[in-house]
């Protein structure tokens, strides 16, 4: 199958790959099936395009990544709506966007760590899950901080 992307350009992808979101993305709820991207031997950064409509890329990352740590409950409704079943695999990821203003000069790369995206690795299927109220702790060591994010 040959998608379209404004980004990356045409692209061919295998169907069994697209990860359906039933709700669509806040905002973007009528577009409801992605497909994941990165870099070949690069991992850090992924872009989720929309398969129907080649505008609408989002460009991602693992949270660990960037040493943010979540701690949250999926509910009953979020476990259903993803068909989460015992073994399968719960992927998170921040969605990330450049900042407008500079810092020094240099342009910021920020994720949005109060709407992780969810994706059942194993059924293909995600959402994004908005967390309301977070408390965040940041733990600084001698090389790396770390953020921990809890829903409260």
């Amino acid at each position: 199958m040959e998608i379209q992307s404004k980004l990356l350009g045409n692209q061919d992808i295998n169907p069994d790959t697209i990860i359906n979101f039933p709700r669509g993305l806040p905002g973007f709820e009528d577009q409801t099936r992605f497909k994941l991207f990165h870099q070949e031997g690069s991992e850090i950064v992924y872009w989720l395009q929309s398969v129907d409509n080649a505008e609408l890329t989002f460009s991602a990352a693992h949270p660990t990544n960037f040493n943010i740590n979540y701690s949250f409950t999926v509910t009953d409704p979020e476990e259903t709506l993803l068909q989460m079943e015992p073994g399968d695999d719960l992927v998170i990821l921040i969605l990330l966007h450049k900042d407008n203003e500079e810092d020094n000069g240099k342009p910021t790369i920020k994720g949005s760590i109060k709407s992780p995206i969810l994706i059942n690795a194993n059924k293909r299927i995600g959402m994004q899950k908005v967390l309301v109220a977070i408390e965040q702790s940041i733990t600084l060591t001698e090389k790396i901080s770390e953020i921990d994010v809890s829903e409260a």
